[in-house]
């Protein structure tokens, strides 16, 4: 919501003094809607909107109701996340109509258990406090819990073969990975699929990213790029057409989703 108050107030060449005016408050307020740190109201979008010479009825509320269910989402600033592009990248997983992610290394984060991501914090190489780990579980379970709505966004999900053999946390915690994978895999709106070794060079040779799309034209594709230090989101058409290429052609190139399960189920018997 923050960037999009900031592209069509630019858009319409007003200043954030001139915001304020218009809803008569102070610059700061205008600031910190436009960085994210502080909420807005209904009325206030509604009317910076029209001021911004937004006059689409349609799309005007579609914008407004997103805003309402950000107010709803707003969960994750309850916790101590770092860096802050992690809670923009929640919010963009709790809108978003359809989430497309490839993780070719480990699997993905809204479809781990918890004993699963316990190691994953456990292997890093800062030394993370045993509480602070157990806050870190305790949000990505959080963020699982969208998905359990039947009114959930879509997610499609491939994994690299690596991903379902490499045993983070034991034998033990990838056998009950592996089972909580085929178990989430019948849910009508996930669907998983594996890019088998076999593939050999693909498209996504470069590494992991994940692309949401939105259920209105409000806001565009965006893809997330995970680093060590934080997030890089690309938003540019040509930079997300890019990645939706990209998806397109690692789905081809993986197996079915039968297949997919298939597979799971030979490696878990392998364990």
């Amino acid at each position: 919501m923050a960037s999009l108050l900031i592209r069509h107030r630019e858009a319409a060449d007003r200043t954030p003094d001139e915001a304020a005016k218009r809803i008569d408050c102070h610059r700061s307020k205008i600031s910190r809607m436009e960085n994210a740190w502080l909420p807005i109201s209904s009325s206030e979008l509604r009317d910076l909107l029209t001021f911004y010479g937004v006059d689409d009825p349609v799309y005007v509320e579609e914008v407004v109701a997103l805003n309402r269910k950000g107010s709803e989402r707003g969960w994750a600033q309850q916790f101590d996340i770092s860096p802050p592009s992690y809670v923009d990248y929640i919010d963009y997983e709790e809108s978003a109509s359809h989430i497309r992610s490839f993780q070719p290394m480990m699997v993905a984060g809204l479809l781990q258990t918890a004993d699963y991501a316990r190691a994953i914090y456990e292997a890093s190489p800062f030394d993370i406090p045993p509480q602070r780990i157990d806050e870190l579980v305790a949000v990505r379970l959080q963020r699982q819990r969208f998905l359990d709505h039947a009114e959930s966004s879509r997610l499609s999900v491939i994994l690299g073969e690596a991903a379902l053999r490499g045993q983070v946390g034991g034998v033990g915690v990838m056998r009950s990975q592996l089972e909580h994978l085929r178990q989430v895999s019948d849910r009508p709106n996930i669907e998983l699929q594996v890019l088998p070794f076999s593939a050999g060079a693909h498209a996504g040779i470069m590494g992991s990213f994940v692309l949401f799309s939105f259920p209105t034209s409000a806001f565009s594709d965006v893809v997330c790029l995970e680093h060590r230090a934080g997030m890089l989101y690309l938003e540019t058409q040509e930079e997300t057409s890019a990645y939706t290429l990209t998806f397109d052609s690692l789905r081809s190139s993986a197996l079915s989703v039968s297949e997919s399960l298939d597979l799971l189920a030979r490696v878990g018997g392998e364990l």
